[in-house]
């Protein structure tokens, strides 16, 4: 029996040996696992972060893009108002050779009249356009008052008498309030 016994013990520990050695590679290949996670997660988050930061910078690029487009914009809006204007002003520096040219005096007011003509339309072609305060309603959300005069007609009383400077929109935004001489209640 004892020969039994110790077959039953040797056979125990055998058991015991595999199950321990069961227990080891499980834990192994558990630490194997975890080990590979965490660097796959580490891999991850670092594709983010550069992910993240390659975003940032073409935002960043973006915005610097934009602010010099814009600036670009507004410099090509002012050119091309003065390319529009150039032709007005070659046409005062011809008036201004011939205003002294005592043959061409009688010709000189028609020349600046047609020169303020082709100014005004120029200005105009721009989004230029002129508030007429003659004889309306005096109101402060357009118009400066400069002077009120006492008048005696009651229908002129609030209302605009004379004006010294017009008032000018600009593709309908006011930029620059007519001054004015308003009629005293």
């Amino acid at each position: 029996m004892s020969k039994k016994r110790n077959n039953q013990t040797d056979e125990e520990t055998l058991d015991q040996d595999v199950n321990s050695d069961k227990q080891e590679t499980t834990a192994d290949s558990d630490s194997r696992e975890e080990t590979n996670t965490v660097s796959d997660l580490e891999t991850e988050i670092q594709e983010l972060r550069d992910k993240y930061l390659r975003l940032f910078a073409e935002f960043d690029n973006f915005k610097k893009r934009s602010l010099r487009e814009k600036i670009e914009q507004s410099k090509m809006a002012g050119q091309e108002v003065i390319q529009a204007l150039l032709p007005v002003l070659d046409d005062f520096d011809r008036a201004k050779k011939n205003a002294d040219d005592p043959e061409n005096e009688e010709y000189f007011s028609e020349g600046v009249e047609l020169v303020y003509n082709k100014l005004y339309q120029t200005l105009q072609q721009q989004g230029l356009e002129v508030m007429d305060p003659s004889n309306i309603d005096f109101d402060p959300e357009l118009h400066d008052a400069i002077a009120d005069i006492e008048v005696q007609d009651e229908s002129l009383k609030g209302k605009i008498i004379d004006y010294i400077e017009k008032g000018y929109l600009l593709n309908g935004k006011i930029i620059r309030h007519a001054k004015v001489v308003v009629g005293k209640r």
